[in-house]
């Protein structure tokens, strides 16, 4: 095995790509050199990486010579450019978009469930969608005990997930609401609080609508736990009901879940299961005022589960509430565990 892997990172500047360099600093991955990327208007700024400023180039088809491991986090329409002509130079390509999640020729990995299709890699993987992996980290460990039938389940997503231009709408509209302004009024010279990234006001308010909606009246996110879930946990017959709702957190996802199983199942069982789950804590003392919350998890490894509950109206089911960062284990962090496992 080599000791050192040298490192190419596609959309270094944006927020998956700025925690993908912490993450392999913090995990002391065998870094040895580090290309970062981005498009044109980037290029020349620079990132962090053990302390030294590292140039952001023009990412190009020419930007993976000698490259071993491709980090994509740019776009799908960047990762469906770029990603050929990076393995076609030797790397392999770690993608976050969801352009090639559903190849069946490309591995979609959660280390935690599925490491083993790795090796079928033919020098591309896809990291799941972060809803799905916050939530997975939880219905895997349960589907394992006891057999996942199906799913219905409500996302909360933090406006993060939309990228940093979302957070600062999120800021702004705050910012204009307790100060009892108009939802246009400007804020500092060049900004203003009213909607630009979401269609409607996020601050003090909830939207019913992530990613584009489909003929069935579904979201491409809502379908994407069931489709990717089925391809991670090899389930084949696996469903899921899904309502993606934007919520006006900077970050970290939380995802309220109704789950049926195949066989009986009790909470202390579930429980039992939960808190041996790896990359899982059990946080689960609502007496206490214990439970998941995004403020406790947001810049932090591990998924927490609580809330655990007896479905009632499922014979056989579980209610439950899972939280993760979605820059982490629904992004960054994934794609660090997919590297470590190459």
């Amino acid at each position: 095995m080599k000791k050192e892997y040298h490192i190419a990172i596609a959309g270094a500047t944006g927020a998956v790509g700025i925690e993908l360099l912490r993450v392999l600093e913090r995990r002391n991955f065998p870094v040895g050199k580090v290309r970062a990327l981005a498009s044109r208007k980037s290029a020349g700024k620079s990132v962090s990486v053990r302390g030294q400023a590292i140039p952001v180039e023009e990412l190009t088809e020419n930007s993976f010579e000698k490259i071993d491991i491709a980090f994509f986090s740019a776009g799908g329409e960047r990762s469906r450019k770029f990603a050929p002509s990076a393995r076609d130079a030797g790397a392999v390509v770690i993608d976050n978009s969801s352009t090639f999640r559903m190849d069946p020729d490309v591995p979609l990995v959660i280390p935690e469930i599925n490491s083993q299709d790795v090796k079928q890699h033919r020098g591309l993987i896809a990291n799941p969608n972060c809803t799905t992996a916050v939530a997975l980290m939880a219905i895997y460990p349960l589907h394992r005990a006891f057999g996942i039938r199906r799913v219905f389940a409500a996302s909360y997503q933090a406006v993060s997930g939309s990228g940093a231009r979302a957070i600062a709408e999120l800021r702004n509209q705050a910012i204009a609401a307790v100060q009892d302004q108009p939802a246009s009024a400007p804020l500092r010279r060049g900004e203003q609080s009213s909607p630009q990234i979401f269609p409607h006001p996020i601050a003090f308010n909830v939207l019913p609508h992530v990613d584009v909606f489909l003929e069935s009246g579904y979201t491409k996110e809502e379908m994407k736990m069931q489709d990717e879930g089925r391809k991670i946990m090899h389930l084949p017959e696996f469903r899921a009901s899904v309502t993606c709702v934007r919520v006006p957190v900077y970050r970290a996802h939380s995802v309220a879940v109704s789950a049926e199983f195949e066989k009986p199942v009790s909470v202390d069982e579930a429980r039992e299961v939960l808190a041996k789950a790896p990359g899982l804590e059990l946080v689960d003392e609502p007496h206490n005022n214990r439970y998941p919350m995004p403020l406790d998890v947001a810049g932090k490894d591990n998924c927490q589960v609580g809330r655990v509950r007896r479905d009632c109206a499922f014979e056989n089911g579980l209610a439950f509430w899972v939280s993760g960062d979605q820059l982490l284990k629904g992004a960054a962090l994934n794609a660090v565990q997919i590297a470590e496992l190459l």
